[in-house]
């Protein structure tokens, strides 16, 4: 038991300490570090590298943005072999939608609670 907690930690620490130092000694916005992390995790599931780490990693693979994008790939994998072509442009949507609606419900309900205000 201890030695999954330890293999979370490790890979989700590694990926948020890689992020870390990207926005440290660049100049790449967090914004763009986002999106390569989305996009990276993407390509590593496309190409049958992610699923290994997350079998061997759980939450600490599935958790960061790369896992997001590993979910994408897998949504649209299924997607075309069930509906061919057009589950290209369904399957993402599909496989991400109850994690995007969490996102966006949680959004709310905080910033009906914390009345959010521009920082000055």
């Amino acid at each position: 038991m201890l030695i999954e907690y330890l293999k979370v930690f490790a890979v989700g620490g590694a990926l948020c300490a890689i992020g870390q130092l990207l926005i440290d000694k660049t100049k790449l916005t967090p914004a763009r570090i986002l999106t390569v992390y989305v996009v990276l995790g993407l390509i590593l599931e496309a190409v049958g590298l992610y699923s290994p780490l997350v079998k061997w990693a759980g939450a600490g693979a599935t958790v960061p943005l790369t896992g997001f994008g590993s979910t994408l790939a897998k949504g649209v994998e299924k997607a075309v072999s069930e509906s061919g072509v057009l589950g290209a442009f369904t399957g993402g949507f599909t496989a991400a939608a109850a994690g995007i609606c969490a996102a966006v419900f949680f959004g709310i309900i905080i910033a009906l609670l914390f009345k959010p205000r521009e920082k000055k």
